[in-house]
């Protein structure tokens, strides 16, 4: 297999061919839930560490999105907790379960909040520890992993569970074990794509979402750019409606 730019974007369009083919279901269901949350004046709470921070950033305070969304992170310990910043040093710190537990306590969580979990292996710690938590306040728990990936690993959490085993609705972003595709032709592979499919599944919902509330006579709340004429403006009345509840930074 060569390593270029075609057989890459070929792989990419396996990939979404095989979420169109294969998660609309879970898709629908994802959006189902989310829009029911919204109708009750819920807010879609968005967690996953590591590249997989980019989905809850793709769902959260972006253009073109909804606008009851909230980001935890695991760096809230320090930003909103006031915890020493030597508690993230280590790179595999996203492995502690007790540092999930640490983001909930910080977060202006609801009773009619949904949660998205993120996870390319849905195995570590902080993650698998974050649905725990969920499943134990009630909250319903979408989880975006990869099957593939996922049903390869030992988990690192004490329960021995998986993101999968704890999700209402489990999402697979078709992207395969170790997530790269291309061969090396020493062993190992490059080029991996759990983001690329995780920005369409996210934005997927966000269209269900949005035709859920369209069709039900509700007006969607959604980001204007803030880089138009209006956005701001716009942007600024409905942030207002949800105030205390989601959280805006730069950060």
């Amino acid at each position: 297999m060569p390593i270029d730019t075609a057989t890459f974007l070929g792989k990419v369009r396996e990939q979404l061919d095989r979420i169109e083919s294969e998660q609309g279901p879970a898709i629908d269901q994802a959006a189902e839930l989310i829009a029911a949350s919204l109708r009750k004046d819920g807010v879609l709470q968005v967690f996953g560490t590591g590249h997989s921070e980019a989905l809850a950033m793709e769902l959260s305070g972006r253009a073109g999105g909804l606008i009851p969304t909230n980001k935890l992170a695991l760096r809230d310990v320090i930003i909103l907790g006031g915890e020493d910043p030597a508690v993230l040093a280590d790179p595999k710190a996203e492995r502690d379960p007790e540092l999930a537990r640490r983001v909930w306590d910080l977060a202006p969580i609801g009773p009619d909040d949904v949660l998205v979990i993120g996870s390319q292996s849905g195995g570590n710690g902080s993650t698998v520890e974050m649905a725990v938590i969920a499943r134990e306040k009630g909250h319903p728990v979408i989880a975006i992993t990869s099957r593939e990936h996922t049903e390869r690993i030992t988990s690192r959490h004490p329960s021995g569970k998986r993101l999968f085993e704890l999700a209402d609705v489990v999402i697979d972003n078709a992207a395969p074990h170790g997530d790269a595709v291309l061969d090396l032709p020493g062993g190992g592979k490059v080029c991996s794509v759990s983001s690329i499919g995780n920005a369409v599944i996210a934005q997927l919902i966000v269209a269900g979402v949005t035709a859920r509330l369209v069709a039900a006579d509700v007006e969607p709340p959604i980001y204007l750019s803030a880089n138009v004429e209006g956005g701001d403006a716009h942007n600024d009345v409905w942030e207002a409606r949800y105030e205390g509840r989601i959280r805006r930074s730069a950060y």
